[in-house]
């Protein structure tokens, strides 16, 4: 007796889940997503790869909202005894923000108050979706007020991880007034 290579032997079929349920789900699925006829496999990987969906625009903020919000949280800063504070204009550059502040902070628990403070001086003027990261004793703390990005930074890390020099004037000579060193 004599048995085919494992390359010749044929591969056994089982019915696909979708014609076993009847098709019709899997196939409207599959219409629903852009591209998803050209990419094998499930619903999520035709999803992957069609592609990211249309960016939508950042909604325009209120000018003078803007300013009253980077006021508060320079002069929040300043109260708290935060050093080289430094606020870089974003307007044109990102699409996440139009401005970004840095600031240095000595100590954990220095770096957490003045986090605290901002976010209860922002809600006290309306701006209830502050998100903060790094809040519990860490080297960097982030908040992002939507229109404003701050990063509070111990020496160390602020030096490692170098923003002025990613996002100042250094790396785009027409943006020489953007950063404005508090």
């Amino acid at each position: 007796m004599t048995t085919k290579p494992p390359a010749e032997t044929p591969a056994r079929t089982r019915p696909s889940t979708a014609s076993a349920r009847g098709g019709r789900a899997a196939s409207a699925r599959a219409a629903t997503v852009p591209g998803a006829a050209a990419a094998p496999g499930s619903v999520r990987k035709k999803a992957a790869a069609a592609g990211p969906k249309t960016r939508t625009k950042r909604e325009t903020v209120d000018p003078d909202l803007l300013e009253q919000s980077l006021t508060i949280i320079t002069t929040s800063l300043e109260d708290d005894k935060a050093e080289d504070l430094v606020v870089i204009d974003l307007a044109g550059r990102a699409s996440f923000a139009d401005r970004m502040v840095i600031a240095t902070g000595l100590a954990d628990r220095q770096i957490a108050a003045m986090a605290q403070h901002i976010e209860r001086k922002l809600r006290d003027i309306g701006l209830k979706r502050v998100l903060v990261e790094g809040a519990n004793g860490s080297d960097w703390v982030l908040l992002d007020t939507g229109d404003i990005v701050v990063h509070l930074f111990k020496p160390e890390a602020r030096a490692l991880y170098g923003l002025e020099k990613m996002w100042g004037a250094e790396l785009d000579e027409s943006n020489e007034d953007g950063v404005t060193r508090l």
